[in-house]
């Protein structure tokens, strides 16, 4: 399949992209939004695979992370829901594909597509969010309900750490048992995810700025927030996608299912927080045949 990248130049340096397929193929367009805030395109790149399927599949680094501009000297201010929102918009725009594409968000990128999706731009064809929450405070709250499932010497390292602040590589290594049970369930991890993963550890500035040290300890600029109160004016048909190990648990994700008017919601039952890669072929295939009915 044909592949080609790019670069948006905006205000802060520029967001590189890759297209898989022909952007000017009968199907609508579908734009892929990576996680974090903070990671790479890397880990979700198995949804090229639906280029397949007759339709563009488009990649990009945000803003400060991967192969994009770095910004490593950004204070909080500077990292918001804002900024990502119009940087979507203009690779949109570059790419001239405004008036007609679909949008797959995962995570954070899921949380990022709903905000976009609430505007109601005039393009937007059919959305597909994975495995992200609706609040940061049930996210916080069904990550610690999970935490205390893990092993007591797990436990006391990581409140021992959080406690003094001091986010070593002992608080890591224990933050990893969390990660096998809960984000990623496969062993070894696969080299598309790893890559995100190292990426994250030379330059963590998104990823501690708007999160924090890990996914269960929330201190960042995002954990206040919510769209649970918008969701109603999502009005293009909507996948929601989630696994059964998921830390984006049932309590996460019920707001979309419940405030969306047009939804549907599908749970990988040998899945955590990456159906798109513990079950690839099935994931995609969901995916793919959303898009198809509209």
């Amino acid at each position: 399949m044909a592949c080609t990248e790019g670069y948006v130049e905006g205000a802060f340096g520029r967001t590189w992209y890759k297209i898989t397929g022909d952007v000017t193929a009968a199907k609508p367009p579908l734009v892929v939004l990576h996680g974090g805030p903070g990671c790479t395109h890397d880990y979700v790149d198995s949804f090229k695979d639906l280029a397949a399927t007759g339709r563009a599949v488009i990649h990009y680094d945000q803003i400060g992370n991967g192969r994009s501009t770095h910004l490593r000297d950004k204070g909080a201010e500077f990292w918001t829901v804002s900024l990502f929102l119009d940087e979507l918009d203009r690779l949109l725009n570059h790419l001239g594909i405004a008036g007609r594409y679909d949008i797959v968000g995962q995570s954070w990128g899921g949380m990022l597509a709903a905000e976009h999706a609430v505007r109601q731009p005039a393009g937007l064809r059919r959305l597909v969010i994975a495995d992200s929450p609706a609040s940061f405070k049930t996210w916080v709250a069904e990550a610690n309900r999970l935490r205390r499932d893990l092993p007591p010497d797990i436990q006391e390292v990581l409140q021992r750490h959080e406690d003094a602040g001091t986010f070593d590589q002992e608080y890591f290594d224990a933050a990893k048992v969390y990660e096998r049970r809960h984000v990623c369930r496969l062993v070894p991890k696969p080299d598309e995810v790893l890559r995100t993963d190292q990426a994250m550890i030379d330059d963590p500035t998104v990823y501690r700025t708007m999160n924090g040290p890990t996914e269960f300890h929330v201190i960042g600029t995002m954990k206040d927030w919510t769209i649970e109160s918008r969701l109603h004016a999502i009005t293009v048909p909507t996948l929601l996608v989630s696994g059964h190990f998921d830390e984006a648990t049932p309590l996460c994700v019920q707001p979309y299912a419940d405030h969306i008017p047009d939804v549907r919601w599908k749970i990988f039952e040998q899945s955590s927080h990456m159906p798109h890669v513990e079950e690839k072929e099935a994931c995609l295939a969901a995916v793919a045949e959303f898009l198809d009915a509209g």
